[in-house]
């Protein structure tokens, strides 16, 4: 939690292990074939921190940087996003502590202020989920607890 790895190995499978509240945000370059999967877990860095990737705002823009200086092309980014869950909100309780919520509306502020577009996401609910990012195919995938392991597409539900 709260980690960004980037690759440009093919053979490499980026996963975020048990996204509950948190997002997995994956981003590949097609051309340089360079990925990288940020595992957030807080929308926004309030104040310093030696750790941006635990929060979505500075982690999106540290996980850029970082594909950046491995080679990849800002504008042909490839970017996907899982989690964001409601795990913790018991009955009667006030949505402001709907981390999950929270989480996926401070990355659509911080994709759109970047100019960048979602090409898929499976998002909210109440299911923890696990994703893998595969370098050399350039597709993310998702699983469910109890489901099958299915490719990200664009989906807004």
């Amino acid at each position: 939690m709260g980690v960004q790895v980037i690759s440009c190995d093919p053979q490499d499978v980026l996963v975020a292990y048990g996204l509950g509240s948190c997002l997995g945000i994956g981003m590949y370059d097609p051309v340089s074939r360079a990925a990288g999967l940020l595992h957030a877990v807080l929308p926004e860095q309030a104040g310093s921190s030696s750790e941006p990737g635990k929060f979505v705002d500075s982690g999106v823009k540290t996980l850029i940087e970082g594909l950046v200086r491995a080679g990849a092309d800002r504008r042909k980014l490839v970017v996907w996003m899982a989690g964001g869950a409601n795990m913790i909100l018991p009955l009667g309780s006030v949505k402001a502590f709907d981390i999950g919520a929270r989480n996926i509306q401070a990355a659509g502020k911080v994709l759109e202020a970047l100019n960048l577009r979602l090409s898929g996401r499976e998002v909210g609910g109440n299911s923890g989920r696990t994703v893998r990012l595969y370098v050399g195919e350039g597709r993310m995938t998702v699983r469910k607890v109890g489901e099958e392991e299915h490719a990200i597409t664009v989906s807004y539900s």
